[in-house]
């Protein structure tokens, strides 16, 4: 049995579930208040022109302010408190118009800060993009071969910012983003670094020292982080039993995921769900 999630599609925000792009002005539109974690099956750039509260997004809490724009990407759960005088867009983008963009695979989890904090400059560049992106899905004809090239544009503007922030690892290193892919196609059933480094022709050792260099943590961390997440996703957003997660996520059984997980997070996975 697969857990269901409280998932919303583009289909949630718009009745012609066909378009590939919804953009919400999230002062007329938008909810200040979702309390119920949830994810996306789209990815999700909100602009904020004027804002305070807290984002949070897969159990890390981020302040909101003024001139930010937040990133979510398809499977992160998250839920906000915003000011109730918040201005702002709300960028809704189906996963395959996404992953037709040059830069699709700087958005991963690991790869991507969740907020960025833009200056006066780079934010009116964002709001010039933003309000030209509305125009045109407002016109009685939208001219959809324009709306793909803005898209494309605010996808670039925000790699732009990603690579100028200090944590972020660039793309030095091919090698590294084709393992983080690798990794979150199959880490419900392969555990062993060995696989992934089989499969992308390096040894191990050196897939290992690449983590390290980019991202402080060892290949084998890296697959028990991507698990744990997961946990803690099911948890958190489902009623979904123990065993059946333990299942999912690729454990022999429930013994082995509940040690798995009481020795990552220093909690039982009961606990950490009636902590909730």
């Amino acid at each position: 049995m697969n857990p269901v999630f409280p998932t919303l599609g583009l289909e949630h925000f718009q009745e012609n579930a066909r378009n590939e792009v919804r953009l919400l002005d999230h002062l007329i539109h938008g909810k200040n208040t979702i309390t119920a974690p949830h994810k996306h099956d789209f990815f999700l750039f909100f602009l904020v022109e004027q804002s305070a509260g807290t984002h949070t997004i897969d159990f890390v809490d981020y302040p909101v302010a003024d001139h930010q724009i937040h990133l979510l990407l398809p499977g992160q759960v998250h839920h906000w408190q915003l000011a109730s005088d918040t201005k702002g867009y709300q960028l809704m983008l189906s996963q395959a118009l996404v992953q037709t963009f040059t830069d699709y695979l700087r958005f991963s989890p690991v790869l991507t800060t969740p907020i960025l904090s833009l200056d006066h400059k780079s934010y009116l560049v964002f709001q010039q993009e933003f309000d030209q992106l509305s125009a045109e899905l407002g016109a009685v004809q939208p001219d959809w071969t324009l709306i793909g090239l803005r898209c494309r544009i605010i996808s670039r503007l925000i790699s732009r910012e990603l690579e100028r922030n200090p944590s972020f690892p660039a793309m030095a290193s091919p090698v590294l983003v084709n393992y983080l892919q690798l990794l979150e196609e199959n880490y419900k059933t392969e555990k062993s670094v060995s696989f992934y480094a089989d499969r992308l022709h390096v040894t191990p050792n050196y897939l290992t020292i690449l983590c390290k260099k980019y991202l402080g943590l060892s290949a084998g961390q890296m697959i028990h982080n991507r698990s744990l997440l997961e946990a803690k996703r099911l948890l958190q957003v489902t009623d979904t039993s123990i065993k059946e997660i333990s299942y999912e996520l690729g454990f022999e059984d429930l013994a082995n995921f509940s040690n798995f997980f009481k020795k990552q997070t220093g909690v039982s996975p009961r606990a950490f769900r009636q902590e909730l």
